[in-house]
């Protein structure tokens, strides 16, 4: 077998849906995830949470829910400081089982974001129907603001309209200083891109956390 090396999770996440191992991933990057925070929370360190991402396949097994509970459980981490980040994809399931799951998983004080907004297909109508606490604004929206009209336009409506609705935004991809000065003039909640910091160990977290606390949202 070749070995491919550190891969983005849009390569190996689409071959774990289509293998059937989607499900022991996702429950060891969730249990991981979350013994991690909260060895962070036992020595202190407070005022973020710990995003993770959630394939649409793994969240439409029945298995998802228990496992979640457990983990939380066997963690003993403040609930709302785990955040679950699902797709568009995710909500283009029956909305009835698709509202009575995330509302089960709101009422144990895990907060939900929409991850990619803008790049799928569901409804609007979930914004409103649906208990989700924040969006997150598609990378391919941010990279070319300030200047991209169009972008812009997408953008401002987008912040506009989930704040009406109550919703935090974060901007996914934002590299360069112009991009964060545009969305924080335009009341953008959070930026999240390379201009904050690069992927890093648990370790050089602690490291980068203790220097920048207070300095970036």
């Amino acid at each position: 077998l070749a070995e491919l090396g550190l891969l983005l999770p849009g390569q190996f996440v689409p071959q774990a849906e289509n293998h059937g191992h989607i499900e022991e991933l996702g429950a060891w990057v969730m249990r991981t995830a979350c013994h991690q925070l909260r060895a962070w929370q036992a020595v202190g360190m407070g005022g973020f949470g710990m995003a993770v991402n959630v394939s649409a396949v793994e969240f439409a097994r029945s298995g998802f829910i228990p496992r979640l509970r457990q983990v939380l459980q066997e963690t003993g981490i403040d609930p709302s400081g785990l955040e679950l980040e699902i797709t568009e994809t995710a909500l283009m399931q029956a909305l009835p089982e698709l509202s009575e799951r995330l509302g089960e998983i709101a009422s144990m004080g895990v907060r939900l974001a929409l991850d990619d907004f803008g790049t799928g297909y569901s409804s609007l109508g979930y914004l409103k129907r649906l208990p989700l606490h924040r969006l997150k604004i598609d990378k391919s929206f941010v990279r070319d603001l300030p200047g991209d009209k169009e972008d812009e336009a997408i953008v401002l409506a987008t912040l506009y309209m989930a704040h009406a609705l109550g919703l935090d935004v974060v901007a996914e991809g934002v590299e360069l200083g112009v991009q964060r000065t545009f969305l924080a003039e335009h009341g953008c909640d959070h930026a999240q891109g390379w201009l904050i910091a690069r992927p890093m160990s648990a370790g050089d977290f602690e490291n980068w956390w203790n220097t920048h606390q207070g300095t970036f949202t």
